[in-house]
């Protein structure tokens, strides 16, 4: 496995967009709007940032209302996402998705819940 992505909640992701495009040489390489959201994909060095800026009520506007702009999750490329929440299971380890679903980019992902790994809201993707 290996790191995929950063999602940072953002008010204005086109503005964060350019701002990081400029800060880091990140280019924008994957816009969409997705589950009442605008996300954008930044690549950087194999990696990427991506920008989510709520539209519609959601996980990621009450995230926002609650916390502010800043790192919502982190996701972790793996090639068999399935496989990934079963070693996760079977290492006691609380799951948010119990199977894989459709994400951005038409990418399969699931959660992790933050309770079981340390805080951070961890995301399994495979493209």
């Amino acid at each position: 496995m290996e790191l995929d992505h950063v999602g940072v909640a953002a008010a204005d992701a086109s503005g964060l967009a350019a701002m990081f495009g400029e800060l880091f040489d990140a280019p924008v390489v994957h816009e969409e709007e997705f589950d009442g959201m605008s996300v954008l994909f930044l690549e950087l060095g194999g990696s990427y940032f991506e920008l989510l800026e709520p539209h519609e009520d959601g996980a990621i506007g009450q995230y926002l209302n609650t916390h502010g702009p800043g790192i919502h999750h982190v996701a972790v490329r793996t090639d068999d996402v399935s496989d990934a929440l079963d070693t996760a299971r079977e290492a006691g380890v609380e799951l948010i998705d119990e199977e894989p679903r459709q994400g951005a980019w038409g990418h399969e992902v699931a959660f992790l819940h933050p309770n079981s790994t340390g805080g951070v809201l961890v995301e399994f993707v495979s493209h």
